[in-house]
């Protein structure tokens, strides 16, 4: 039977104030943050929940690095069940990926160094192209002694999940569902990206919804127990979030570094602890308020990175906590409802939604020399409410769509970006969502966010100068959109009767 983990309270009555929530999420949407979705709950009951549109409840959603608090919690049931040991030489499990003379370094890694971020090596060993991503992490030259030194590995969660799935024969993912998630009700849709060779990617790739990650969050809230049952044991519960080592590498403490690493988790202030995913994939547990708070979201290549959200979280809602329960404020209560209700994702651009030369661009052509993203000519066309920005290759033309107001819904026009596996084509276009800026009378921004099994985000940037254009494109996203980015320099090939101003 699946336990309900998600009874509904107000926030009075777990002593959050609904105005200190309602101030947190007015600041996030003022710093333009990105988030996707946002649960908060505290003493086992859901207090804030919401999903910004497109984005819904029961969407699964691309968990990057959080992906490995799931692997670790997998290896933690392994070493439950006796068919591990943390001490364990992970090359015993492995010895078909070893070189003919292993370096000594390599020999002597336990399952345990891998967990806590201590391999033997100064970053991941595998690369996108490579076929075989387990075989690179036996076969890369070391370059300290394991268990001395943190550097972040997601090959070594990568291996991990490998791990589980030798000794399982079922997906890591699966394996997990089987040991209590689907009791807890998570999502039998529920699952994986995989690597070249076919093995889960352990480190990044889980898809899943909020809640399946809040399950996971309250499972160690709870020391491994959920309805009277114990899943994981306390003593897995207790290492896996306990400082195994040091993870501040350059001698600075802030909320990601500093505090420590435990398996695969990331230690924080006040005891708290995180599963942290690139671009805003958040759990975060304070267990001495018994609060778990949870968002998704895509800031990759924002200044703001996790940081924003830490120091928001604590000092808009964890420094003001209560110990008691709040007399209700029905009106800030009413609000709080209203917003969760009509939540949509922020445009982060500043600027106007109209422009006085927007007319005098309007389907008009531009013949740009040659660049790095290999177009042709460009032009941006207006009607209404909508935008389309075309851009003319050698194979074809490529057409983005944007709101000039509210976001617009659409397909990123590229078909050649990964599926389900790594280095095989999903031979359809990725979900996307657009939306513009006029940030100077003469500079039109356009922002397109990818919204797919894989997140990213681009801006593009057009500055008019009579009949000149100057264009630049960046990207910030995992393994795609890589072609489109650089500068561009053109001029007006399509006049229309219309004078400049």
């Amino acid at each position: 039977m699946k336990t309900d983990l998600f009874p509904n309270a107000t926030p009075e009555s777990m002593g959050i104030s609904s105005k200190s929530i309602l101030k947190f999420l007015k600041k996030l949407e003022k710093n333009g943050t990105m988030v996707h979705s946002v649960l908060m709950m505290r003493r086992g009951h859901v207090v804030t929940e919401g999903y910004y549109a497109p984005f819904t409840q029961n969407g699964l959603h691309r968990k990057y690095s959080v992906s490995k608090s799931f692997v670790g919690t997998a290896v933690g049931f392994l070493a439950d069940e006796g068919r591990i040991k943390l001490d364990d030489h992970i090359c015993d499990y492995f010895k078909d990926k070893l070189p003919e003379n292993p370096h000594p370094y390599i020999l002597d890694m336990r399952i345990r160094d891998l967990l806590m971020m201590s391999t033997t090596y100064s970053g991941t060993t595998y690369k996108r192209d490579d076929k075989d991503w387990a075989w690179t992490f036996f076969n890369t030259a070391p370059s300290h002694p394991a268990g001395t030194i943190y550097s972040y590995d997601t090959s070594a969660s990568y291996v991990l999940g490998v791990l589980v799935e030798r000794i399982t024969g079922k997906p890591f993912l699966e394996y997990l569902k089987d040991k209590g998630l689907r009791e807890m009700g998570f999502s039998e849709e529920a699952w994986c990206v995989k690597a070249p060779e076919g093995n889960s990617w352990g480190g990044s790739g889980v898809m899943c919804t909020t809640r399946d990650l809040a399950r996971l969050a309250l499972l160690y809230l709870n020391k491994g127990n959920i309805g009277g049952k114990q899943y994981l044991s306390r003593e897995y519960v207790k290492a896996a979030t306990s400082r195994q080592i040091d993870n501040c590498t350059n001698g600075h403490r802030d909320y990601m570094s500093g505090n420590g690493y435990g398996y695969q988790i990331r230690l924080l202030r006040d005891g708290a602890y995180a599963f942290c995913g690139m671009g805003m994939q958040l759990a975060i547990i304070v267990p001495k308020e018994e609060l778990v708070f949870v968002c998704t979201g895509d800031v990759q290549g924002s200044a703001q990175v996790y940081a924003g959200m830490f120091e928001l979280l604590w000092n808009e809602i964890i420094e003001e906590l209560h110990p008691d329960s709040l007399p209700e404020d029905k009106m800030s209560a009413r609000q709080l409802e209203d917003m969760l209700s009509t939540l949509q994702v922020v445009n982060p651009l500043i600027g106007k939604n109209t422009s006085p030369i927007s007319e005098v661009i309007n389907g008009q052509s531009y013949k740009l020399y040659p660049n790095p993203m290999g177009i042709d000519k460009i032009s941006v066309s207006f009607e209404e409410e909508v935008g389309l920005l075309t851009l003319e290759k050698k194979e074809g033309n490529k057409t983005i769509s944007f709101g000039l107001d509210n976001y617009i819904e659409g397909y990123f026009p590229e078909s050649h970006y990964y599926g389900d596996t790594i280095g095989i084509p999903k031979d359809e276009m990725y979900k996307c969502i657009g939306v513009s800026r006029w940030t100077e009378e003469n500079k039109l921004v356009i922002r397109c966010y990818v919204i797919d099994d894989y997140f990213g985000n681009m801006t593009i940037t057009l500055g008019f100068k009579g009949k000149e254009l100057g264009l630049y494109m960046s990207k910030t996203a995992e393994w795609f959109l890589d072609e489109y980015q650089g500068f561009a320099g053109g001029y007006l090939i399509e006049e229309k009767k219309i004078s400049y101003p």
